[in-house]
């Protein structure tokens, strides 16, 4: 069993806060949130005093907030190591909708087939001198 100064300890967590973090920091704290998650969980059983079983929600919210960090981060660098390459893993590609994403490029839509160059060549457009 923990001892109190663990559970009052911790307070809500602001992303703003956790966002110059480091990896490691953020992973000591979600695990100290989760000790104390389950602390709070194990006196709500036993019965324990109200403003414990209210803390309850705002250290889940504060384990949310701490993953929630982590993940944006790590997808941010995944973003940057990605950024000048011809492939991107899926989930970091613009979702769009599925017909955007089908749709021809500007440069596709530009090309011509062979059979209509051969007819362009064979029969230009023709150039008319208009008397005034």
């Amino acid at each position: 069993v923990l001892s109190t100064s663990v559970k009052l300890k911790m307070v809500k967590v602001r992303a703003k806060d956790l966002r110059g973090k480091s990896k490691d920091e953020l992973n000591k704290q979600v695990n100290d949130l989760k000790q104390e998650l389950s602390v709070l969980r194990v006196a709500k059983v036993t019965g324990g005093a109200a403003n414990k079983l209210s803390k309850i929600k705002v250290v889940r919210k504060s384990i949310a907030r701490v993953l929630t960090v982590i993940n944006q981060t790590q997808r941010e660098n995944l973003r940057k190591f990605y950024a000048g390459k011809k492939y991107k893993p899926k989930d970091l590609r613009y979702k769009k909708t599925r017909a955007m994403r089908r749709q021809l490029t500007k440069h596709e839509q530009g090309l011509r087939t062979h059979k209509t160059m051969m007819k362009m060549r064979a029969f230009p457009s023709r150039k008319y001198a208009v008397k005034a």
